[in-house]
């Protein structure tokens, strides 16, 4: 199966390709950058050294030729490839916002005219599973909003508010240098941004609302001076209170059989460089808090890609993605 990661020079392009490595059928055959053309991709991902001998490719859409292409590029510029690779049965998997959201919610959210708008599937598989299966394009979703829908998803409906609190490290901000990420500004410290209007609040509202709950939903987000991960404390308000059996009993039976969800306490560095969100709960009565853990490039971003990828394709969901976390 003939892959292309069209913006393959980003953290996520560079995660896809060091998972795809792994994977039973799918090949990495093309890896577009428009500045990098003709550069070997080891000289950007030194990781891949030794596991890939591609070279950056510049090609007009109509040129590549793939079975699946993963769209890892900004947002705004996902909506000009889309239609293209789709127009020509090449399946697509997005990373960028494009298509994550209704078209007038995504204008409103990003502040600009979506020019070519689709309905498509949202993939948090655990929660999308039936949607994904079989789609020819998929709208990956934020990594925020998966780590906190994963968090609160079996009391949405018991909930009249839920509070997402989360912790994030570095990559979160891509690989372009900021006065944000510059390590000075950013070690030995914990900084809040965005605290009421962060983009990805519109995705969390989102899945309360398709989860069957009225909800009020809040958002902050804090930067920590980590690389990897995304812990996200939820406070869920209950409507009705329920003891600390009941919501064990509860996230037990929604997650069953769900692999890449673990009810255990939740660290940054038992989920690193894997495709698990970590959850545990505990409850006050009218008062759960739920804390979830993902690798915001993997389970947030490139993982679940390919989780998506393997449901649109038919394959074995864990299919490229059987990592554990790097502890210690």
């Amino acid at each position: 199966m003939k892959i292309a990661i069209v913006g393959a020079s980003g953290y996520a392009g560079g995660e896809l390709i060091r998972l795809l490595v792994h994977h039973s059928t799918a090949k990495v055959v093309c890896a577009t950058s428009r500045k990098l053309a003709g550069t070997p991709l080891d000289q950007v991902h030194p990781q891949l050294k030794g596991f890939t001998g591609l070279k950056f490719e510049n090609p007009e859409m109509d040129a590549i030729d793939a079975d699946v292409a993963f769209l890892a590029v900004p947002h705004t510029a996902a909506m000009t490839y889309a239609g293209k690779l789709l127009s020509r049965g090449i399946k697509v998997v997005d990373l960028s916002a494009d298509y994550r959201l209704p078209k007038d919610i995504y204008e409103k959210t990003y502040g600009v005219s979506h020019t070519d708008y689709f309905p498509a599937p949202y993939g948090i598989p655990e929660i999308h599973r039936k949607d994904c299966m079989g789609a020819k394009f998929v709208a990956n979703p934020g990594c925020f909003p998966t780590g906190a829908t994963l968090a609160a998803a079996p009391l949405a409906r018991y909930a009249h508010t839920v509070i997402y609190d989360s912790k994030t490290g570095v990559s979160g901000a891509g690989d372009n240098p900021s006065a944000t990420t510059h390590y000075p500004n950013v070690g030995d410290n914990v900084g809040p941004y965005k605290l009421t209007t962060h983009r990805h609040l519109a995705e969390m509202k989102q899945e309360l609302s398709h989860l069957g709950s009225k909800a009020k939903c809040y958002f902050t987000p804090h930067l920590v001076p980590v690389n990897r991960g995304i812990l996200t404390t939820a406070h869920i308000l209950l409507n009705e209170p329920l003891d600390q059996k009941e919501v064990e009993k509860i996230y037990q039976d929604y997650y069953k059989g769900e692999y890449f969800v673990r009810l255990q306490k939740p660290t940054l560095a038992a989920v690193r460089g894997s495709n698990f969100c970590d959850i545990m709960v505990e409850s006050e009565g009218l008062r759960v808090v739920a804390i979830s853990a993902i690798d915001n490039l993997v389970k947030g971003a490139s993982g679940q890609a390919i989780q998506n990828m393997n449901l649109m394709c038919g394959l074995a969901e864990q299919d490229g993605l059987m990592h554990a976390g790097m502890l210690p």
